[in-house]
């Protein structure tokens, strides 16, 4: 019974301390941003609702669109906050907080990331796209730092993924594939160790394939790119399809 009339004491008393504020608009919008800070999520998105539906036109309308996102991304919801962050900038493109706007869709995206680099990664394009743009659009910021760790974080694993799916062909003997993707890496990632292993790989599947002109003519362009570790791996494998070039063409 005490309890009771405990959490009745707490519903009137919330009920009666209003924030206060100029119009009701304000007035309810304050009221959604302290719900939305004690985690009363639901309550606070009734409250923005609220101002949707009784006061459109109000000056609290924009902020209560943006505070919608946020309760939608403080709840882990990110596809959902993505959407609506996306939504508020199309609709708002010139709105003072356009950079915090840029930096949660990118963040939304990049909390979407899967655990492992070899599921879907979706999420790290998109996250990479809205942290350049957020860099090439407002310059230096607060989360300038912070966009370029996670853009690295992104590249890292969309470098790992592209490697995992080169070696899958290279080691199920599907050598053209897996030339075509070591290939597209090398066009797209400046890595050294990366560069090395796909360049060995690609002179390899050349090999494999029989195909010992490509073979001898991507030896040679790559023979003073490897890196000291690799170079004599590199020109014995020059070496060794040069040999069955000529007994080939005998």
């Amino acid at each position: 019974m005490k309890k009771i009339i405990c959490i009745m004491l707490l519903i009137f008393g919330c009920a009666t301390e209003r924030p206060a504020g100029k119009t009701e608009a304000e007035v309810i919008y304050k009221e959604a941003m302290q719900y939305m800070k004690d985690g009363h999520y639901l309550a606070a998105t009734e409250r923005l609702n609220l101002i949707r539906s009784k006061y459109p036109y109000s000056f609290y309308a924009t902020h209560a669109e943006l505070l919608y996102a946020d309760i939608l991304y403080e709840q882990d919801n990110y596809v959902e906050a993505g959407a609506a962050y996306l939504l508020f900038r199309n609709i708002h493109p010139k709105h003072e907080k356009m950079n915090y706007v840029t930096f949660r869709i990118a963040e939304s995206h990049y909390r979407q990331l899967p655990g492992s680099y070899d599921r879907d990664l979706t999420p790290a394009h998109e996250a990479i796209k809205y942290y350049n743009e957020l860099l090439n659009s407002f310059g230096e910021s607060k989360y300038t730092k912070e966009a370029q760790k996670k853009i690295d974080k992104c590249k890292q694993m969309l470098r790992r993924k592209e490697r995992y799916i080169a070696d899958f062909y290279y080691k199920t003997g599907v050598y053209d594939s897996a030339r075509y993707r070591y290939l597209d890496i090398l066009k797209s990632y400046d890595v050294e160790l990366l560069k090395d292993h796909s360049m060995i790989r690609v002179v390899r599947a050349s090999s494999n394939l029989e195909e010992y002109k490509a073979c001898v003519d991507y030896g040679q362009e790559y023979l003073f790119q490897v890196t000291d570790k690799v170079r004599n791996t590199m020109e014995g494998l020059i070496k060794n399809c040069q040999t069955k070039l000529s007994t080939k063409k005998e």
